[in-house]
Order: C-alpha cells, then sequence, then structure tokens
C-alpha cells in the first residue's frame, strides 16, 4: 500500500493552537485542561492538535519551557554580565522583568501554579540542577561587596526575593487591583513603568539599612 505523503505542518496553525492552550492552561491548570478544551479554544479539532502536539502533555511541556525560558533563562546574560555593577544589574534586571511582564502578563500565574504542582519535573527539564549558585557573576560581586563592610550585609536571597515580588506581584494582582479601583490597563502599565525606576531605590534602601543594624 503506498503510504500517504505527510502533511506540511503550518507554523501560523501551530501557533494558534499553541495560544489557545496557553488561555486553557492558565485558567483551569494542567490536571483540569482536556486536549478537547483546548480544541473548543482554538477552533481546530482533536486529530489536528494531535498531529502538532501529540499528547496533551507534550503541548504543556513546550508552553511552560518556552514561559520559563521567557521568565528566567533570559536573565541570564543580565546577572552574568562582568561589565555591569551589581546596582546597574539590578536596575537592568527589574527593567527587563517589567517590559516581559508588560507583554505576556499571564506568565506569572500559569508559571507559578505549575512550579508548585511539579517543582522537580521543570527544574530537571530546565537543567537549573545544573546551575551552581556560585558561579553566577552576580553572586561573585554580591561577596565582594560584603567583603568590604564593616558588617555582613543580609543574604542575597532576601533582596532576589525582594525584586521578584515588587516586580513580579503587581501583574498577579493586577485584576483584582484594577478591578476594584476602575484603573484601566493602560495607567496600570504607566504605573509599572514607573517602578522602573522606584524598585532600585528601594532595593539600595533595602540594602543600605541592612548595613546600619
Amino acid at each position: 500500500m503506498k503510504k500517504q505523503p505527510e502533511i506540511e505542518k503550518n507554523p501560523s496553525t501551530e501557533e494558534k493552537i499553541k495560544e489557545a492552550a496557553r488561555r486553557v492552561f492558565t485558567k483551569k491548570g494542567y490536571a483540569a485542561t482536556r486536549t478537547r478544551d483546548i480544541a473548543e479554544e482554538s477552533g481546530f479539532n482533536l486529530a489536528l492538535i494531535n498531529y502538532y502536539f501529540r499528547s496533551k502533555e507534550k503541548l504543556f511541556d513546550i508552553i511552560m519551557l518556552e514561559h520559563l525560558q521567557i521568565f528566567i533563562h533570559s536573565v541570564m546574560g543580565i546577572v552574568n554580565d562582568p561589565e555591569t555593577t551589581l546596582q546597574e544589574k539590578m536596575e537592568i534586571l527589574i527593567s527587563h522583568y517589567i517590559d516581559m511582564l508588560i507583554k505576556n502578563p499571564d506568565i506569572p500565574l500559569f508559571v507559578l501554579s505549575e512550579i508548585n504542582a511539579n517543582p522537580v519535573k521543570l527544574i530537571s527539564k530546565l537543567g537549573f540542577n545544573k546551575v551552581q549558585h556560585g558561579n553566577i557573576y552576580l553572586v561573585k560581586q554580591w561577596k565582594e561587596l560584603a567583603a568590604t563592610q564593616k558588617q555582613l550585609l543580609i543574604n542575597p536571597i532576601h533582596i532576589i526575593m525582594n525584586v521578584l515580588s515588587l516586580t513580579i506581584f503587581p501583574f498577579i494582582s493586577s485584576p483584582l487591583l484594577r478591578n476594584r479601583t476602575g484603573m484601566s490597563l493602560e495607567a496600570f502599565n504607566k504605573l509599572m513603568e514607573e517602578r522602573k525606576k522606584l524598585i532600585p531605590v528601594w532595593i539600595n534602601v533595602m540594602i543600605g539599612n541592612s548595613n546600619t543594624n
């Protein structure tokens, strides 16, 4: 029997399926999402979705890895840049995260919910277990700064947590905040643009105050 030629995949169709899957996964989570839900959201049939992605798990893995690469991997070049100071890295990192989240406001809830659901699997897939904390240039700079201080600086993890919370949490709370205040999306994004300048100031105050105690 003559073999049927394989249908050429259409990048536009593939991206539309992924966009629909992102919306459904974000709303329902991986476990509660059915491939049929993605088909209904995208307007494509189950057979076509299975042809492009084989299974719900493979489709989810592709989307999650893309999100995490945007969310985490994209900053590695910033934190490992030997040409910028520690303060400059903080400013660039904050600006980068805010720009990225304005463009992709659904990423935090999607990523954080699934990280909490299965952190070991995601860390393994991304290869984070191969990244040594001490090899990050930002950490080296922090240690050099600590060596010049009469008193020890606070644990740098506190600063990382503060940077992440000050930049990411407003996007997580955005729907509630805008609903309760009547703020438009444009007004919210303007506030976030202002935080590019404000957050580095607050972080510097935290670092300074930690050395006076």
